[in-house]
């Protein structure tokens, strides 16, 4: 029977996950809760963060319910969450309102505003980054101007992760990658711009003491014990953002490590110990200490394939993904002509451009659904190598590219992506994502593993896909006209949005 065991705390859009795992590199218990995202109006994202707090409650009871000895053996927790989620809290810690996403999109007015009154040229030397939709400022601008009476009770500003782990402990914190993501905190100084945001009524006491995600932060409370089976008195660390969480339970923590997620949205992570930015990307400090992840985010990657077998082809059918990949598989690379740009949500990183389109390219009445749904599969990954490129821009070389998520578990999409990026793929099907990753950290931070490298105990099952040369020869042609294309359609796409404004 394992000594100790380690509590990990996932917030994540649908659900929170909640898992322990031992010294053996074994995850021992999980349980899921589910919530809602709120979508109040077009373009907004909300969630009820007190429904966070009562699944992790309920979620941490569960799993004393059935394991109440593994419960009894917890050492540490760590909670990783979405970021940077903002969360509004009231002079007793109670949420003033919903939370506001990082995908929330109402903000577009304040956005256009910052852009033209703060120097974008400076802003992007301090925090890595410009004003986007995904920053802090434009968000809480938004509420301050739009909800006087909600933002006079506001006394602290937090992330997901940071409200869970105030409820734990007590503790207000705030975790060091919440503020990076924030687009208000100098990177490389680690302290707020206070200057930029009291310009605006935003008070930089608002916001907690940012600390590393390996700190530990504070105690669990005695009072859950009767509710929850967690006794007082458990060491709480500051956490992580789910993306680098999930990132650390891939094993991505050597200098020269890729991973490819291929979720709803397509996220590229890069680990080096360089801290060097590019306006293309974005960066985050690695859960790892020293170390940093170079990173984009495409917006459609996985919703593609879920937009084309429920919307277009009407399937309901449950295997209709591998039927689909089968019949792709008996075509030729490049689908016989047809290229896809998949900007059907407009495209984050590398191009940063909201107006961008989707487009099918080179249809003729011979191709199939079939081609369709392969086509959609090379976009994805055409869209990982033109990261890729940027990557290699910025003086670094990718040594090892590892595959998680939903789409790892496609050996087909798995093959494209060695074929397209003509390099060996790693793919874990049955990655078990932020929860691991929070978890590990908190179990380092309790010296329960020695060596991050202990990480890959839980990686048990992987498949290794190898490049096919002739295949490689055919997407080197089909990406040049991939990359062609946008350039090309360019003019068009602000004049294509008017159209409908």
């Amino acid at each position: 029977m394992t000594e100790k065991t380690v509590l990990g705390i996932d917030i994540g859009t649908t659900a929170v996950k909640v898992i322990l795992i031992s010294p053996e590199g074994k995850i021992v218990a999980e349980s899921s809760k589910p919530h809602d995202l709120l979508s109040l109006h077009p373009g907004w994202a909300e969630e009820n963060a007190v429904k966070w707090w009562t699944n992790t409650l309920a979620g941490i009871a569960d799993i004393n319910s059935r394991f109440p000895e593994l419960v009894e053996k917890i050492c540490c927790i760590g909670v990783s969450g979405m970021v940077p989620a903002i969360v509004m809290l009231d002079e007793d810690g109670v949420p003033v309102r919903n939370s506001i996403q990082q995908n929330d999109a109402r903000s577009v007015d304040q956005i256009d505003r910052l852009k033209n009154e703060i120097d974008q040229k400076e802003l992007y030397e301090l925090t890595g980054g410009v004003t986007n939709q995904q920053h802090i400022l434009p968000r809480i601008l938004w509420v301050k101007e739009n909800e006087p009476e909600v933002w006079e009770k506001v006394r602290t500003i937090c992330g997901s992760y940071d409200y869970i782990a105030w409820k734990l402990s007590g503790v207000k914190t705030l975790e060091i990658n919440w503020a990076v993501e924030s687009g208000a905190f100098d990177i490389r100084k680690r302290e707020w711009l206070a200057d930029q945001l009291e310009r605006y009524g935003i008070p930089v006491s608002l916001f907690p003491p940012v600390n590393d995600s390996m700190a530990v932060i504070g105690e669990t409370k005695p009072d859950f014990e009767a509710e929850t089976g967690l006794k007082g008195g458990i060491p709480i660390i500051a956490g992580s953002a789910d993306h680098v969480a999930s990132t650390l339970a891939a094993g991505i923590i050597d200098e020269g490590d890729l991973l490819i997620k291929f979720g709803g949205a397509g996220d590229i992570l890069y680990c080096t110990e360089t801290l060097k930015t590019s306006d293309r990307l974005f960066i985050d400090f690695s859960d790892v200490p020293g170390k940093y992840l170079i990173n984009g985010c495409m917006a459609a990657s996985g919703s593609l394939v879920k937009w084309f077998t429920n919307d277009i082809c009407r399937s309901d059918d449950p295997d209709v993904l591998r039927k689909m990949d089968d019949e792709a598989a008996k075509l030729p690379p490049a689908s016989e002509g047809l290229v896809i740009l998949p900007y059907f949500l407009g495209e984050k990183t590398p191009i940063m451009d909201p107006n961008a389109r989707g487009i099918l390219y080179g249809l003729t009445l011979s191709h199939t659904k079939a081609h369709i749904f392969r086509a959609i599969l090379e976009a994805v990954i055409y869209g990982f190598r033109h990261h890729v490129e940027v990557i290699k821009e910025l003086g670094f070389a990718p040594k090892q590219i590892i595959a998680t998520n939903g789409g790892a578990k496609s050996r087909f999409w798995c093959q494209i992506a060695a074929d397209v990026l003509n390099r060996d793929i790693i793919a874990y099907p049955a990655h078990p994502g932020s929860a691991l990753g929070v978890a590990f950290l908190a179990a380092k931070a309790a010296g329960v593993f020695e060596n991050w490298s202990d990480i890959r105990l839980f990686l048990t099952e992987s498949r290794h896909f190898t490049p096919d040369p002739e295949a490689v020869k055919v997407y080197d042609k089909a990406y040049r006209i991939y990359r062609e294309l946008y350039t090309s359609l360019l003019p068009l796409n602000a004049e294509l949005g008017s159209l409908y404004e």
